[in-house]
């Protein structure tokens, strides 16, 4: 699975309050989160997101609350992927289960900027900042993993097992 998207880039310890804040955790439709999406860090960025994006960031990423309305805002946002050195685990665990890839990979944020293009083989786990000529080694996903992500998340892939 090979994806492609231009770079958003967020510091370390990215804390979930952040990504959508706690005023907004009444919904759980992605899209409406999607909206709200770092609203206090910058009210603009949620319309400057494009379908495909991708967000690297610093270590840490998602710390905070347990609530997976983090993980489902960025996906409602259409975002492809998310990568970082470290991740906070209650966050890691809440991705993989909706089926949003994340990557752990050091050394990419230090030399990406905003709108550096950016791709990301999930299977091999090589991460290429396009536009410095860069590429990294992530951790890859086990097979089971990437059966989830590719699905959709746990809950579908758990309803097309029964479907068999």
């Amino acid at each position: 699975m090979n994806l492609k998207g231009n770079a958003h880039t967020f510091e370390r310890d990215m804390n979930t309050d952040v990504i959508i804040a706690g005023r907004y955790v009444a919904s759980t439709d992605p899209k409406v989160l999607a909206s709200r999406i770092f609203e206090d860090l910058d009210p603009t960025l949620s319309t400057r997101i494009q379908p495909g994006d991708i967000f690297v960031a610093d270590a840490n990423f998602g710390c905070g609350s347990s609530r997976e309305h983090a993980p489902l805002a960025i996906k409602g946002a259409e975002v492809s992927c998310v990568i970082a050195p470290s991740f906070a685990r209650i966050f890691y665990r809440n991705a993989i289960n909706i089926g949003l890839p994340i990557l752990e990979c050091k050394g990419i944020y230090e030399v990406t900027e905003p709108g550096d293009e950016i791709e990301v083989d999930l299977k091999s786990g090589v991460v290429k900042n396009v536009t410095k000529g860069l590429e990294f080694q992530a951790s890859p996903f086990p097979e089971f993993i990437l059966s989830l992500i590719e699905q959709g998340g746990l809950m579908e892939k758990v309803v097309a097992d029964l479907n068999r």
